[in-house]
C-alpha cells in the first residue's frame, strides 16, 4: 500500500501557497518526472513545477493531522486544517486535499525542503493565482480545476 499524501490549501484572496520546484537528477533513471514525461536521453534534463504543500501521513496520523504539521514544516506557517477540499492521487498515492484556517505567519521556506535546497533541488513558496497554474506546470494537474473553483468561489463571495 502507498504511504497516502495529505495537502494543504493556503488561500489568500484569490491566490493560493504553492511551492515552485526545480530538480535535476544525475541521469534519466533517477528522475521520476523523467520517467512520467517518457524522456529517453541518459542525462536528466531538469523539470520546473509547482506543488501545493504537503507530504506524507505519518503512522498513527490523520491526513488533516499530516496537513497542518506538513505546513508548518515546510513553510513555517501555523494553521488550523479546516474541511475536506477533495481527494485525488498524487503519483499514485491517495491524496487529501484540506482548506487551512486561522493562517499565522509568513511563509518562508523551512525544513528538509530548506536544507535540501540548492541549484539542482530548489524550492520557492510563491503565491499564485488561477491564471498562472498552467505556466507555473501546477502538479499533479488535476488539481487545477477544482482549486481554480475554489478560488473563484471565494473570490466572489468575499471570504478570506
Amino acid at each position: 500500500m502507498r504511504i497516502p499524501r495529505a495537502v494543504a490549501v493556503v488561500v489568500d484572496g484569490p491566490r493560493v501557497l504553492v511551492m515552485r520546484r526545480y530538480v535535476r537528477r544525475e541521469s534519466r533513471e533517477a528522475c521520476r518526472n523523467c520517467e512520467h514525461i517518457g524522456w529517453s536521453q541518459p542525462r536528466c534534463p531538469g523539470h520546473r513545477y509547482a506543488l501545493l504543500p504537503g507530504g506524507h501521513v505519518e503512522e498513527g496520523e490523520t491526513a488533516a493531522e499530516a496537513a497542518s504539521r506538513e505546513l508548518t514544516e515546510e513553510t513555517s506557517l501555523r494553521a488550523t486544517t479546516g474541511r475536506l477540499l477533495w481527494t485525488g492521487h498524487h503519483n499514485g498515492r491517495p491524496a487529501s486535499y484540506f482548506l487551512m484556517t486561522d493562517v499565522e505567519g509568513a511563509p518562508a521556506l523551512s525544513g528538509p525542503e530548506a536544507e535540501a535546497h540548492g541549484p539542482e533541488n530548489s524550492y520557492e513558496l510563491v503565491w499564485a493565482g488561477a491564471d498562472e497554474f498552467d505556466r507555473l506546470d501546477l502538479y499533479p494537474a488535476e488539481v487545477r480545476e477544482p482549486l481554480t473553483d475554489l478560488l473563484r468561489t471565494r473570490d466572489s463571495s468575499g471570504l478570506p
